[in-house]
C-alpha cells in the first residue's frame, strides 16, 4: 500500500524547510530509514527518512525548494500503485502522469493562439535556417509590445525582443531598441547566434577575428571569467538576508573597549590547582554579560518597532563556527546557571551545532548575544545585531598593551577587546558604556563571581 512521506515539523516555530538534495529517484527501492534527501531549516541541516519500505513512486518536490512542514515530499508503495490523491498543493515537481491542471491551457489557447501562427512564419522566413530556434521564438507568442522588423532583427542576432526595454509608443520595443543592445555586444558567428538563442550571453570581446563571439566565448547567463559560480543557497542564502535585514532595520552603533587578562587567568589556574573543571576565557566573559545584563536589563531586550520586550531572564545566544556556515544556539534561562554549568551548556550547543545534531528550537529564543574571533587571531570587529535583540558583544584576540603599575612604572599587560554592538533606535550610548564598564569590572576584579549590589 503506498504511503506518503512528509516533510516533519523541526521544531515548533519552523514553518517550512528547504529541500537541499534529493538522494533517490522514482523507481529506487528503499527500506524504512533510508535516506531520502537532505533538509535545512534556517538554522540547521537534517535527513529525511524514509517511513516505509517499497518502491519510490514519486517525488513531488525539486531541489532548493521551500516546503511547507507536514507537506508530501514523496511517496513510497509497490510498483503501478496510483499517488494522485498524494499530491501537495504546491509541489514543484509533476507526478509521473499529467494532472489536469497542466492538459486544461492546451485546450482553451487555440483561440488565442491562431494569431500568432503568421508572425511566426515571417520570423521563419527571414531567419537563417535553425529549427528549434525558429520553434523558440514562435512558441513565445506575439508580444503587441514588440514591432515586426524589431523582431526579425532580434531573431538573426538570438535575442529575445519579449525582455527589451521599449521607447517606441506605449513602451513598444522598436528596431532602433534592438540595435541599441546589439551596438553593445561584439559580432556573433552563426553558431554563437545559436547558442545566444538558447539563452546563453556573449563576452565582451569575442576570440575571433575582429572581436567576433565564436561558439565556445558563449556562456551560461550570470557566469564570471575565470571564476566558478555558485547558487547562493540553503544556511548561507538565510544568513545573508538576516544580515541584510539587520543593518537595513536597525540603527547600529558599536563602542569598544578593553579588559586585562591578569585577574582571569590566575583564576583559572586556581580553578585547576583546586581539582575543579576546566573554563575557557570565553566561559567567562559569557558569565559576566550574563551578570551585566542583569544589571542593565535595558540591553537584554528586543526592539519590536513600537514596542520595546525586557526580558526577566538572559538568554544568551553563542555564535558557532559550524562546517554549513554560521550558527547561534540559545543557552535558555542562562542568567539561572552556575558557571560550571552555563561552560558546560556552552560546550554541548557547539558540538551539536558542528555534527550537525543541533534542534531548531535550540536556535531560537535569545536575548542577547556573543560572539568571538579572538581565537582566530582577529584583533577588532564590529558584529552585527541579530534582530530584534538590541546588543550583541563581540571579543578579538590578545593585544600587548602598556599599562601603570601601582608604582607608577609602565609595564606591559595582555588586554582582549570588547566590540558592543547596539540598537540605537533602543539604547543610547551611556547605558551602554555602563554596560561595558560594568563588564570590565567583574573581568578584571571578580571574574567567575556573581555580580554583587555593590558593584551596581
Amino acid at each position: 500500500m503506498a504511503e506518503p512521506i512528509i516533510m516533519p515539523r523541526q521544531g515548533q516555530s519552523v514553518e517550512s524547510c528547504i529541500l537541499t538534495e534529493w538522494k533517490v529517484n522514482v523507481g529506487d527501492q528503499v527500506a524504512e530509514g533510508d535516506v531520502l534527501a537532505v533538509i535545512e531549516t534556517d538554522k540547521a541541516s537534517f535527513d529525511l527518512e524514509s517511513t516505509a519500505a517499497g518502491t519510490v513512486l514519486a517525488l513531488f518536490w525539486e531541489a532548493d525548494d521551500d516546503v511547507p512542514v507536514l507537506a508530501n515530499v514523496a511517496v513510497v508503495g509497490s510498483e503501478g500503485e496510483d499517488v494522485e490523491e498524494f499530491k501537495p498543493a504546491g509541489g514543484s515537481s509533476p507526478a509521473p502522469e499529467p494532472s489536469p491542471a497542466t492538459e486544461a491551457p492546451a485546450t482553451e489557447a487555440p483561440a488565442a493562439a491562431a494569431p500568432a501562427a503568421p508572425v511566426a512564419e515571417t520570423a521563419t522566413s527571414v531567419a537563417s535556417p535553425a529549427p528549434a530556434a525558429s520553434n523558440d521564438i514562435s512558441s513565445a507568442g506575439v508580444s503587441a509590445g514588440v514591432s515586426p522588423r524589431a523582431r526579425k532583427l532580434a531573431f538573426r542576432h538570438g535575442l529575445d525582443p519579449e525582455t527589451l526595454e521599449g521607447s517606441g509608443p506605449n513602451g513598444r520595443v522598436i528596431e532602433r531598441d534592438v540595435e541599441a543592445v546589439i551596438s553593445g555586444r561584439p559580432r556573433l558567428s552563426a553558431s554563437a547566434v545559436s547558442k545566444a538563442r538558447d539563452g546563453m550571453e556573449p563576452p565582451v570581446r569575442g576570440k575571433g577575428l575582429a572581436g567576433m563571439a565564436l561558439s565556445s566565448d558563449m556562456k551560461e547567463p550570470g557566469a564570471i571569467e575565470g571564476a566558478k559560480v555558485e547558487p547562493v543557497k540553503g544556511i548561507r542564502k538565510l544568513v545573508a538576508e538576516r544580515m541584510i535585514q539587520s543593518l537595513q532595520t536597525s540603527a547600529q552603533l558599536t563602542l569598544n573597549a578593553h579588559f586585562e587578562l591578569t585577574s582571569a587567568q590566575a583564576y583559572r589556574k586556581a580553578r585547576v590547582d583546586e581539582g575543579k573543571s576546566k573554563i575557557s576565557i570565553n566561559d567567562l566573559i559569557a558569565y559576566a554579560q550574563i551578570q551585566a545584563l542583569g544589571a542593565h536589563p535595558e540591553l537584554n531586550a528586543h526592539f519590536l518597532g513600537d514596542r520595546f520586550a525586557v526580558f526577566e531572564k538572559v538568554h544568551l545566544g553563542i555564535a558557532v563556527d559550524s562546517p554549513r556556515g554560521l550558527m547561534v544556539p540559545v543557552v535558555k534561562e542562562a542568567s539561572d546557571l552556575s558557571l560550571e554549568a552555563l561552560s558546560a551548556e556552552i560546550k554541548k550547543l557547539a558540538i551539536a551545532c558542528r555534527e550537525g545534531t543541533i534542534q531548531p528550537d535550540d536556535l531560537s529564543g535569545g536575548s542577547c548575544t556573543l560572539t568571538n574571533l579572538g581565537m582566530l587571531g582577529v584583533s577588532t570587529f564590529t558584529p552585527v545585531l541579530n534582530v530584534p535583540e538590541v546588543a550583541i558583544l563581540g571579543v578579538g584576540g590578545i593585544e600587548l598593551k602598556p599599562k601603570r603599575n601601582e608604582a607608577g612604572e609602565i609595564e606591559y599587560a595582555e588586554f582582549l577587546p570588547l566590540s558592543l554592538t547596539i540598537d540605537h533606535q533602543a539604547v543610547d550610548g551611556a547605558p551602554a558604556a555602563r554596560f561595558l564598564q560594568t563588564l570590565v569590572s567583574l573581568l578584571e576584579e571578580n571574574p567567575g563571581q556573581p555580580l554583587s549590589t555593590t558593584n551596581e
